[in-house]
C-alpha cells in the first residue's frame, strides 16, 4: 500500500509493509483514513537519528488517540534502516498508538532482539520511495525546548495531510 505525506517541505512517499506488519499497517491506515494527521507537525527532529510526528499540533497541543494501543509487530519487521517508518511508543513496548517516526540514518540499536521489556524495539512498517530529500531538509532544521518537549523544530514542520495512493 502506498501512502504520501505531503508537509510544508514537499511530498513524502511511503510504501508499506501489510505483509509483515499487518496491525501495524492497518492501524496507521485507520488513522489516515480519519484524517488524524492532518496539520499535525513533526514535533520532535533529532538530525542523525530520526523525524517524529503524527500527535501534536503547532501549538504542542497533544491529540487524543482515536484507537488503543497495538501489539508490537517488530519481531517480524524489518531493520530500522534509513528511510523507514516506525511506530513511536512509550517504554512499554505495546503501547505504539499514531505517532511515527522516520529514521534518517541506520538506528539498528532501534531493532527486535528479544521478547521482553528491553527487547521488542520499534516497529518498522514501511519505507520511503520518494523524497529522502524532504526528510533531509526536515532533519536539519533548527530545533529548541518548547511546551516541556526538546528537539521540537523552531518553525513548524506541518504534516498538512497523509492520504492513500494507487501508485
Amino acid at each position: 500500500m502506498n501512502i504520501v505525506i505531503n508537509t510544508n517541505f514537499g511530498q513524502i512517499h511511503l510504501e508499506l509493509d501489510q505483509i509483515n506488519t499487518p496491525k501495524t499497517t492497518e492501524n496507521f491506515i485507520h488513522y489516515v483514513q480519519k484524517n488524524f494527521y492532518d496539520n499535525t507537525i513533526f514535533h520532535r527532529v533529532i538530525n542523525n537519528f530520526m523525524i517524529q510526528g503524527g500527535g501534536f499540533e503547532s501549538d504542542m497541543t497533544q491529540k487524543t488517540d482515536v484507537l488503543s494501543p497495538i501489539k508490537n509487530e517488530s519481531k517480524n519487521a524489518k531493520p530500522n534502516k534509513r528511510g523507514t517508518i516506525a511506530m513511536a511508543r512509550t517504554s512499554d513496548p505495546h503501547s505504539a498508538t499514531a505517532q511515527f517516526f522516520i529514521n534518517v540514518k541506520d538506528n539498528d540499536f532501534l531493532n527486535f532482539t528479544s521478547e521482553s521489556i528491553n527487547g521488542f524495539g520499534y516497529c518498522v512498517f514501511g519505507h520511503v520511495t520518494d523524497g529522502m530529500n524532504i526528510v533531509d531538509k526536515i532533519k536539519s532544521v533548527s530545533t529548541s525546548s518548547r511546551a516541556g518537549h526538546q528537539d521540537v523544530p523552531v518553525e513548524p514542520v506541518i504534516i498538512q495531510s497523509i492520504s492513500v495512493t494507487n501508485n
